[in-house]
């Protein structure tokens, strides 16, 4: 065993941290913090059993760092040291404050006066390199207690694997797990197992993390409810609602495990986002049978399901009737459910009634969202009085509130308000991002203004806003739409140069024009570059 666990630590060496570090097992950035004091507290007498109890009573009543750091300060100027299981007391008290660093420094300090350190101590310090996204210096502590003789456990290798997984580091955690398992260093347990699933969905690998849950069948390791709600989690953020399902009733009918309510909210999410509503609801009236209280998130599901459907406002009654609190989020939904279905009446009154609610007050997005389902419902004059009506506050002086705006007036066919509006952000202060941009090439485009959008493209480098791709589609758009074909071939070329692609309808133009012979068709060899990878190969047309 200590064959293997050498080999082991050898072999993360390599991996993770380089020898310098090894050598130097501490966070060499962090320095000393200022707060240590010298005052002392009382000092200790002896090791005796009471004194033991007062210290350990002293330790979990510490709640301030500056007395936790004149504790240790009295600790090391004590002859003989306290125990190391006074000061991993210490320590934890430390780190439960979340004063990560300092933890680290006291350790340092712990191992420069020669206190042995032991397997709490070093999980200690580990778990506190990996909340501070330092995983790779939690290796190295982990290190430094194995050559002291200080084993690590299966709460050390959770620690890192759940450090690992923190900084998405999860093909590394992947082979720590599985070099622990060949090599037999330790037992995984229940939390291990559920680390490494829950690494494994947080970058999409359902199927091997649904190969975790059986060998854990096969290693006699029971999985827990947090274990079947990761996968099922993952399985319906990847639209697998199928297979979410399957082990939603393995875990009831096979495992006699039940759900609770993380579980059932993301299979409500799950199916409410495919559209499947009659099951949702079933899940939410089971939920509810088994004594389990929807929260806040559950309704906001089966609320963004309900949009579809113009059911919404009858669950929002029933949310308040329940006596549960709704929060921002849960209007911007429901506003934007209704919005979409058309019902802006509705919509509108809702929004009023958040105005004079001052515990719920619309935000940013709030208004976001009401200007831009109010343009979308082609109502621009209702949204340009709300806009209006926002006075000279942060709300008035919001690009994206702006372009939304800018974008409204221009589909609703008002160029005039397209430009009053793009106008008043010079006067304001406020400087035009891509999107508002693209918007007001857009919409030269539309109205055969050619020379407004071309300057307007010039503009945008020597503004410090380079074109995307988005830019340089809607350009090609308008150009083509208005018969002005000299610098199509240059538009081309600067996409290829970028990386940009061309868009289908952008494609199906330039065809057009080739076809009826308004543009060369030597550009068909670069307009095929420009097709996305994924997509088609832009046919060959006789000319």
């Amino acid at each position: 065993m200590k064959v293997v666990a050498a080999s082991l630590i050898n072999s993360l060496k390599g991996t993770f941290f380089t020898a310098t570090c090894f050598r130097n097992p501490f966070l060499l950035v962090l320095q000393p913090p200022s707060a240590i004091q010298t005052i002392l507290l009382a000092p200790f007498h002896s090791d005796s059993a009471s004194n033991h109890h007062s210290h350990l009573t002293m330790c979990q009543k510490i709640t301030k760092l500056d007395h936790a750091l004149q504790l240790f300060d009295q600790m090391t100027q004590r002859q003989p040291l306290p125990s190391v299981v006074k000061f991993n007391q210490l320590l934890q008290s430390v780190t439960k404050m979340k004063h990560y660093s300092c933890s680290i420094h006291l350790f340092k300090q712990m191992t420069a006066i020669g206190v042995p350190v032991d397997v709490y101590t070093t999980n200690i310090v580990t778990k506190c390199c990996c909340q501070m996204s330092c995983t790779s210096e939690g290796f190295a502590v982990v290190a430094y207690g194995f050559r002291r003789g200080v084993d690590p456990d299966v709460y050390t290798f959770s620690t890192l694997l759940n450090g690992l997984i923190l900084e998405d580091r999860i093909l590394e955690a992947e082979r720590l797990f599985k070099k622990l398992i060949k090599g037999k260093l330790c037992e995984p347990n229940v939390v291990m197992y559920t680390t490494m699933i829950k690494g494994l969905c947080k970058v999409g690998i359902n199927d091997t993390a649904i190969g975790l849950l059986r060998l854990m069948d096969e290693k006699g390791c029971k999985p827990d409810v947090m274990t079947y709600s990761t996968i099922i989690d993952s399985l319906c953020k990847d639209k697998m609602i199928d297979d979410a399902l399957k082990l939603f009733n393995e875990m009831i009918l096979h495992k006699g495990i039940l759900p609770d309510v993380v579980t059932y909210s993301s299979l409500i999410r799950g199916l409410c986002s495919s559209g499947d509503m009659r099951k949702a609801k079933e899940i939410f009236d089971l939920m509810k049978v088994r004594g389990h209280v929807p929260d806040v998130v559950t309704y906001s599901s089966l609320l963004n399901g309900y949009c579809k459907k113009s059911k919404i406002l009858h669950l929002f009654h029933e949310i308040m009737e329940k006596g549960i609190k709704p929060n921002v989020v849960t209007y911007n939904t429901i506003l934007q459910g209704l919005f979409r279905v058309g019902r802006c009446k509705d919509a509108f009154e809702l929004f009023k009634e958040m105005q004079s609610h001052s515990h719920i007050p619309p935000n940013a997005i709030t208004y976001r969202i009401v200007l831009e389902g109010l343009c979308n419902n082609r109502q621009l004059d209702e949204a340009l009085s709300l806009f209006r009506m926002m006075g000279e506050n942060e709300l008035n002086l919001d690009i994206v509130a702006y372009t939304i705006l800018i974008d409204g007036a221009s589909k609703c066919g008002k160029p005039d308000i397209t430009k009053v509006l793009f106008n008043e952000l010079n006067t304001k202060g406020l400087n035009p991002d891509v999107r508002t941009y693209n918007v007001m090439i857009s919409c030269f485009g539309r109205e055969g203004l050619v020379r407004e959008a071309k300057e307007l493209f010039l503009q945008m480098e020597e503004r410090g806003c380079p074109p995307d791709c988005v830019t340089y589609n809607v350009l090609l758009k308008g150009l083509l739409k208005n018969g002005q074909h000299d610098t199509i071939e240059m538009l081309l070329q600067k996409m290829d140069e970028q990386g940009f692609s061309v868009e289908a309808s952008t494609c199906s133009m330039l065809l057009d024009h080739i076809s009826s012979r308004s543009l060369d068709g030597s550009l068909l060899k670069l307009i095929g570059k420009l097709v996305p990878k994924e997509g088609k190969e832009a046919p060959c047309i006789d000319r």
